[in-house]
């Protein structure tokens, strides 16, 4: 568990599923479900912090068409590995 308390991790899963656009409340509520609750609370705050973001520039960052800003880098690179292993695992099934 990451140290963070289950009314946060809720919360954030809850505006990760409710974003602008589709695609980014389909990748941030999966990756939200697999790995918050593993995360440090510092990536977690990170995370709350990239939540503010727009979605268009967001998904820009996550489809690698453009570069985070470096704050983000390693978070977005998580972010992507997940849903590679999460596309991987359902395209398994």
């Amino acid at each position: 568990m990451s140290g963070v308390d289950d009314i946060t991790l809720r919360r954030l899963k809850m505006r990760s599923m409710r974003r602008g656009i589709k695609e980014m409340d389909l990748i941030l509520s999966a990756y939200a479900d697999g790995r918050l609750a593993e995360l440090s609370p510092e990536t977690v705050a990170l995370y709350e912090e990239m939540l503010f973001e727009n979605d268009q520039e967001l998904y820009t960052w996550v489809s690698g068409q453009v570069a985070p800003p470096d704050r983000f880098a390693a978070l977005v690179d998580d972010i992507r590995a997940h849903m590679a292993r999460h596309v991987q695992k359902n395209d398994a099934s």
